[in-house]
């Protein structure tokens, strides 16, 4: 590999110092990338995720790790984010791949400049990087009624990834004429929460087909032995769990890996809050130094905001967010009349059980 092209290792750092606790899928989209950035042959990644815990800050770690990496030069691949019910809704209308050929050519122009000629605008965007969210939201049923929007979704997005010409007409501004696209050198980073996923495969395992595959657990608790049953969903999630969801068996081959992210534990979600740039207690450090007023929470009191949110796993850092918010609104509301002689706001735990009462 070009010594000019980062290591794995490199973009690992670089993403972890953004997103928190998912370290396997921080590594799995830092060699995708080396790969990328190396010009050699790279598959598309699917990651699954529960709402806040990361998929999105993840994608933008990434364009921000671009962004900011100029001594790439030109081998800087462009990147654009859509919703994957984007690629669905032009299907209909007979032109897939049309919004996102289009996106990706535009952003070419932002990153390489206005002058630069479309045909090499077309060449960075066919190798472009695509991150498609809520790719859960396409599947092709809900329960059992057929999700005709979803098959067609699903239909114009393996149509973009593994078609090696995709008629694309160009924008006024590049000519306006008809080119065919080559969009196999595309990477696809597709991500979604799954909502039911977790559950569906806890039922396969103990109620289900494969009852009896999961086994209970002995240990002590307070004295007692008591038996629990330990479910992980990276454990025991195959490829038919994904076919029973309503991912094509076809849609699913395109991905050379299925990356599953961690739900935030206590430990996590105290990171988070503390280190985040777009983090609550962040922003409301902000807001009461605008009001020249500083904000202090002792460490109790921020593993008691933490323990709270974690009570809510599907939700990750936005369980965190909503907790903060229910304890900091009233500070927020009156600053002074919290703030101490030295213009300081101190929260210790006892505070935070009150608002959290409320």
């Amino acid at each position: 590999m070009d010594s000019k092209v980062p290591t794995p290792q490199e973009i690992a750092a670089f993403l972890a110092r953004r997103v928190i606790g998912q370290a396997e899928a921080i590594t799995e989209l830092s060699i995708a990338l080396a790969k990328r950035l190396g010009h050699l042959p790279v598959g598309n990644v699917l990651m699954i995720g529960a709402s806040g815990t990361g998929k999105t800050t993840l994608m933008r770690a990434v364009e921000d790790y671009l962004a900011e990496a100029t001594a790439f030069g030109a081998l800087r691949p462009i990147v654009v984010r859509l919703h994957a019910n984007v690629l669905g809704e032009e299907a209909e209308q007979g032109r897939p791949g049309d919004a996102l050929l289009l996106r990706l050519l535009e952003r070419a122009r932002e990153v390489l400049g206005a002058t630069t000629p479309v045909e090499t605008l077309l060449e960075h965007a066919r190798r472009g990087l695509v991150f498609v969210d809520e790719i859960d939201k396409i599947r092709t049923h809900v329960t059992d009624q057929v999700n005709t929007a979803g098959i067609r979704a699903q239909e114009a997005l393996l149509t973009v990834m593994e078609n090696e010409a995709i008629p694309f007409t160009l924008p006024a501004w590049a000519g306006g004429t008809l080119h065919v696209v080559d969009s196999s050198g595309l990477l696809f980073v597709c991500a979604g929460a799954f909502e039911g996923l977790y559950d569906a495969v806890y039922d396969r395992v103990t109620i289900g087909r494969d009852q009896g595959s999961l086994k209970p657990v002995s240990m002590m608790v307070d004295g007692e032995l008591v038996q629990r049953i330990d479910f992980s969903l990276r454990d025991w999630l195959r490829h038919d769990d994904l076919f029973d969801y309503g991912i094509g068996p076809q849609f699913l081959a395109r991905f050379d890996a299925v990356v599953l992210l961690n739900n935030l534990g206590v430990e996590a979600l105290e990171q988070v809050f503390l280190e985040a740039a777009d983090s609550g207690y962040q922003q409301a450090k902000a807001y009461f130094e605008s009001r020249n007023t500083q904000l202090s929470l002792s460490e109790a009191a921020i593993r008691r905001i933490a323990r709270e949110a974690a009570k809510s796993p599907r939700l990750g850092a936005r369980a965190l967010r909503e907790v903060f918010r229910r304890v900091i609104r009233g500070y927020e509301f009156e600053p002074e009349r919290f703030a101490d002689a030295d213009r300081v706001i101190r929260i210790d735990v006892p505070d935070v059980d009150k608002a959290l009462k409320r």
